[in-house]
């Protein structure tokens, strides 16, 4: 896994990058986490491409988006997952994720520059 922040003005966002699933439970999510805390102080921002997550949290069956996004939501920090969403066929998914993408916290986007873009703007 390698991490790298994007500054612009106050505004710092943790890049993961991973070859690796990085988040496939809970208590991934929660170690994720507290390691940008612990190695990049002030970054309540993180960006992680669509690859790096478990199948099981596009599968809103498992409750898994759900429980770790309310983790996220409970520690303040904002996430933007990066990827192609348009294989899903689950209109559940589909809902979610529009709903994401109008909020200021969770967001689902098909590049790097969006998901950039739409964590630098939130406050």
């Amino acid at each position: 896994m390698n991490i790298t922040v994007n500054q612009k003005g106050s505004s710092n966002v943790a890049i993961i990058e991973s070859d690796e699933v990085v988040i496939g439970s809970v208590q991934d999510a929660l170690d994720l986490m507290a390691t940008i805390q612990y190695n990049h102080d002030g970054c309540y921002k993180l960006l992680l491409h669509k690859s790096a997550i478990a199948e099981s949290f596009f599968d809103l069956s498992t409750k898994l988006a759900g429980d770790i996004l309310q983790k996220f939501t409970n520690y303040k920090v904002n996430l933007a997952i990066v990827g192609d969403f348009s294989g899903y066929g689950s209109k559940s998914l589909k809902d979610f994720i529009y709903e994401s993408n109008h909020g200021k916290q969770f967001f689902f986007l098909p590049d790097e520059q969006a998901a950039l873009a739409a964590l630098h703007n939130v406050r």
